[in-house]
């Protein structure tokens, strides 16, 4: 009977998700009807295993008053792996349902460590992903190419490029992999500050998910302010500025970099992370 519980909480829990509207939080909504489904699909295995679970007691009870083998077959444990696995399972119900969600913010990105080392990284099986969106691993050579093309015709004949919700991702990849045509052009997009203790730097970033949250990053642009401009973590503002190349000495790279001309402070977005749309 723990079975039909744990399965009636697993779909109970898919349904909570969606009628909060917290799904967006943990998956990529391009995939929400799969996360709707598994609602149903979860709630017809509980079925299942209550229908054989109920079947098995009254085959039990038979056996008890037919068997004269002098052993009590409906006391039967459990293996000990079984009563393991119970909690695993138990867990994520729970938490899901008794602790608040909390939203990715520059806690997240202070305590992983903003810093260029992880493009340093020395596991080929390692995915990092901060600053700048990188797709290239979900796709073949030729297909990638073909996407970035495709991009790169519908920004780069702009003169005036804002990134939106829907499309931030996909116009920050375009503009990292392709800086030269997005040089002197006027780049705006919105998302929180970070400011690095280090350097004094701030960046204007934005939590996107790929697929899910495992797979997320932190990206966005190193912002030049104004004189006299300062932020603290996690204001949300609104930028519009032209965009520039220069060598950025903590990552030993160049990378592109926003002067901002306009800015003014929001409210954080009803849905603060954006995702990748194919």
């Amino acid at each position: 009977m723990f079975r039909c519980w744990i399965l009636l909480g697993l779909s109970f829990l898919f349904l909570h998700l969606h009628a909060s509207g917290n799904i967006s939080k943990y998956i990529n909504l391009k995939y929400s009807s799969f996360s709707f489904l598994a609602i149903f699909v979860l709630f017809f295995f509980m079925l299942i295993q209550m229908y054989f679970t109920l079947k098995k007691d009254g085959n039990e009870d038979e056996l008890t008053d037919i068997c004269d083998c002098g052993i009590d077959h409906s006391k039967e444990g459990k293996s000990w792996k079984e009563w393991i696995s119970y909690p695993i399972f138990i867990f994520p119900i729970l938490t899901a349902f008794f602790l608040p969600i909390a939203t990715l913010d520059s806690n997240i990105v202070a305590a992983k460590g903003f810093n260029f080392e992880v493009y340093n990284d020395k596991d080929p099986y390692g995915f990092h992903q901060f600053l700048e969106p990188d797709t290239s691993i979900f796709y073949g050579q030729d297909g990638y190419e073909e996407i970035m093309e495709e991009a790169l015709g519908k920004y780069s004949n702009k003169d005036r490029v804002i990134l939106n919700d829907q499309d931030f991702l996909y116009g920050m990849e375009t503009i990292y992999k392709n800086p030269g045509y997005f040089t002197g052009k006027t780049i705006g997009f919105k998302g929180f500050t970070y400011v690095d203790k280090e350097t004094g730097s701030v960046f204007l970033f934005r939590f996107g998910l790929i697929h899910c949250v495992a797979d997320s990053g932190v990206f966005g642009m190193l912002l030049e302010l104004p004189e006299d401009t300062t932020f603290h973590n996690d204001e949300w503002i609104e930028v519009e500025g032209t965009m520039d190349s220069m060598y950025y000495q903590p990552f030993k790279k160049t990378i592109p970099i926003l002067k901002v001309e306009k800015f003014k402070k929001i409210a954080e977005p009803e849905e603060p992370y954006v995702y990748r749309s194919y």
